[in-house]
C-alpha cells in the first residue's frame, strides 16, 4: 500500500499493489516505513476547534471549558489505572521530572540498563544524576544478575527501567531485587504504551511510569509525554515543576491541594508543560490505542516466523507473559561481518525495507547506543554481552499501513538482501 492508514480511523486503503518488483525481478516494498502514521479526521478536528477557540495553553485564569491537557490526564490515568498523570512537552521531559520528584540530587548515581536510547541517559544528566549501565541479555532486556552487582556496586537508590523497542522483562524478579535493594523504580515505558507483563500494564510496577507521544510512538503529538503515579508526593512535585504555577488545581488527576502545600514554594517551575493542542490531537487517539496495539500484534505474529526463517536472521525470544506492543521489530544477524550486515542492511533499503543497525559505528539517525554517548564516564561502560549483543542487532518499525501482503513483501526484499549479501561474501 502506498499510503499508510490508522486502524480504526476510518481512512481508506490507497494504492494498487503492496509490493512491486524492480527491472532484475528482485521485490520492492512500495510504501514509506519511515512516514509516521497519519492523525485521525476526530483529532484533526478537535485541533481546528481549538485553534478557532484560541485557547492553546493548558492553563487558564477563567473557570470557562475544561482544558484537553486535564481531561486527556484524567483519561491516561483511568486507562492505566494510576491515580495521577501529568502531560508534559516530551517523554524525555516525564523522565527528568520522574527522577527530580523521586528525589535524585546532583551526582546520585542511577541505573539504567544499557539498551536504549539517547534521550534515557540524557533525562538522567538532565536530573543532575550519574548513570550507571546494567548489562543486558539475549532477550534485549536488562540482566538480573548484574543489576544486582551493579547495585550493590553503587549503591543506587534508583532505577529508570527502559522498555527499550518494547521488550519487557520478567518484571516479577526485577521488583522483588530491587524492593530487597530499597532501589526506587522509574519506568521509561515510550515504547509499551498498553504493554504488560503477565497482565499487568507497564507503567504500574514502579514509582512512576514515563511515556512518550513523539511522532512515532503509539500516539502522536509530534512532540509530548506523559507522567503516572499513585506517589501524592511525587506528583505534586512533578506538576509544580513542569510550570504549573499556582494552578494545579486545574488539573483533574492530581494529589489533593495539601500535598501541594509542602513543596510549591521549594519547587522550581522548569516550564515542561504540554499543551492543550497537543492533548487535543492525543485524545481521539488514546480510544483508538487498544485497537492500534491489537494491529501491531498481528503485524509482529505475521512477520516474526517469515524473518526468522531466514538464513542467518533470528527472532529474539518472547515469553508467554510479556504482552508486548510491537511498533517495531527487532531481529539478530549471526556469523555476518560488520561490513556484511552494512551491506545487507543497503540492499534491504534500497528495495524499501529501511533496517537500522545498532551496530553502526557513528550514530545514524534515532540510532545509537551507549558508546556514542561520550559524557557518560567510562566506569558506566562495562556491559560486555550488550556490546556483542548490540554489534548484530537490526531494526525495523511497522507502521500501521502495513497489511499481510505488506508483510510478505517486506519478508522477501530482507530474504532476497540477505541472499545477495552472502552471494558476494562467497565470490
Amino acid at each position: 500500500m502506498v499510503q499508510p492508514h490508522s486502524a480504526g480511523d476510518g481512512a481508506a486503503l490507497q494504492g494498487d499493489m503492496p509490493g512491486d518488483k524492480d527491472q532484475s525481478g528482485r521485490a520492492v516494498l512500495r510504501g514509506d516505513l519511515a512516514a509516521p502514521d497519519p492523525i485521525p479526521q476526530a483529532g484533526v478536528d478537535a485541533a481546528v476547534a481549538l485553534l478557532q477557540d484560541g485557547r492553546l495553553f493548558r492553563y487558564g485564569e477563567s473557570a470557562a471549558g475544561l482544558p484537553e491537557a486535564a481531561v486527556l490526564e484524567e483519561e491516561f490515568a483511568r486507562y492505566v489505572g494510576r491515580k495521577c498523570c501529568l502531560g508534559v512537552n516530551s517523554g524525555g521531559c516525564a523522565l527528568y521530572l520522574a527522577l527530580k520528584a523521586a528525589g535524585v540530587e546532583l551526582g546520585d548515581p542511577v541505573l539504567v540498563n544499557a539498551f536504549t536510547l539517547a534521550p534515557v541517559p540524557g533525562a538522567i544528566d538532565h536530573a543532575g544524576g550519574r548513570a550507571v549501565l546494567v548489562d543486558i541479555n539475549e532477550r534485549l532486556v536488562v540482566d538480573l544478575d548484574d543489576l544486582d552487582r551493579k547495585a550493590a556496586a553503587s549503591g543506587a537508590r534508583f532505577f529508570l527501567l527502559s522498555y527499550m523497542r518494547g521488550h519487557i522483562p520478567d518484571m516479577t524478579a526485577v521488583m522483588a531485587l530491587c524492593n530487597r535493594r530499597g532501589i526506587c523504580v522509574i519506568e521509561d515505558c515510550a515504547h509499551t504504551m498498553g504493554a504488560s507483563w503477565d497482565g499487568q500494564l507497564t507503567g504500574t510496577f514502579g514509582a512512576v511510569g514515563c511515556y512518550s507521544t513523539q511522532t512515532f510512538k503509539h500516539i502522536n503529538s509530534g512532540e509530548g509525554g506523559l507522567l503516572v503515579t499513585n506517589d501524592d508526593d511525587i506528583a505534586a512535585k512533578a506538576i509544580l515543576r513542569s510550570g504549573s504555577y499556582m494552578l494545579y488545581a486545574q488539573h483533574r488527576a492530581r494529589p489533593p491541594r495539601a500535598a501541594f502545600d509542602h513543596h510549591r514554594g521549594a519547587t522550581p517551575n522548569n516550564s515542561m508543560r504540554m499543551s492543550g493542542l497537543a492533548a487535543a490531537i492525543l485524545r481521539p487517539q488514546l480510544a483508538l490505542l487498544d485497537a492500534r496495539n491489537r494491529r501491531w500484534q498481528h503485524q509482529y505474529s505475521v512477520l516474526a516466523p517469515l524473518i526468522d526463517a531466514i538464513p542467518h536472521l533470528r527472532m529474539p525470544i518472547r515469553p508467554a507473559k510479556e504482552g508486548f506492543v510491537p511498533s517495531s521489530l527487532q531481529f539478530f544477524v549471526d556469523s555476518l561481518s560488520p561490513e556484511r550486515i552494512q551491506r545487507f542492511a543497503a540492499d534491504a533499503g534500497a528495495h524499501g525495507a529501511l533496517v537500522k543497525w545498532f551496530g553502526v559505528s557513528d550514530p545514524v539517525g534515532f540510532t545509537s547506543r551507549h558508546v556514542h554517548w561520550e559524557y557518560l564516564t567510562s566506569s558506566s561502560a562495562a556491559v560486555p554481552t550488550a556490546d556483542r549483543i548490540l554489534a548484530r542487532l537490526c531494526d525495523l518499525r511497522l507502521p500501521l499501513w502495513l497489511e499481510d501482503s505488506d508483510c510478505a513483501t517486506l519478508a522477501t526484499v530482507l530474504r532476497e538482501a540477505m541472499a545477495a549479501t552472502t552471494a558476494v561474501a562467497r565470490l
